[in-house]
């Protein structure tokens, strides 16, 4: 399944590049194309074409229904940031922390070193003394983080 989500990425991805950052297609011919449901394309869309990872994606439904993803360009950072920050609000689990590291260091905004060495900071056991406290202070210093590389 995972080979199949990370072809289907691929090619959303080729089309963005060959469309200067903008696409409209249609669902089920998509996942006719991949010889897949519909929900494995929705999978691929809600988990690797997020407003965290600099994406914005809407869909419609229904017979005519299509898909259109736009890739947020740099210059279009406060919309960026505001995106991140909505996605780890309040709280956020270390799982989701370091999906959003991820997409840091993928946009090149993080090295690689130092999206590892936050994740360690962020872990469970650096905020094992926080106990039903850890996701808002994983929060609180990822939203401060992000105010940081933003300014």
């Amino acid at each position: 399944m995972a080979h199949l989500s990370n072809t289907i990425e691929a090619y959303i991805l080729e089309l963005l590049g060959e469309r200067g950052g903008k696409l409209e297609i249609q669902r089920n011919l998509l996942a006719e194309q991949f010889a897949c449901a519909p929900s494995q394309i929705n999978y691929v869309l809600t988990t690797r074409f997020t407003p965290y990872k600099g994406y914005y994606v809407e869909s419609r439904r229904g017979g005519g229904g299509y898909i259109r993803i736009v890739q947020v360009q740099l210059d279009q950072v406060d919309d960026l940031l505001a995106s991140y920050q909505e996605e780890v609000g309040q709280e956020i689990t270390k799982d989701r922390a370091d999906q959003v590291l991820d997409s840091l260091e993928e946009g090149k905004l993080l090295s690689a070193r130092e999206a590892r060495l936050l994740q360690i900071a962020l872990s469970d056991r650096s905020l094992e003394g926080a106990k039903s406290q850890k996701n808002h202070i994983r929060a609180s210093i990822l939203q401060n983080l992000l105010l940081a590389i933003f300014s």
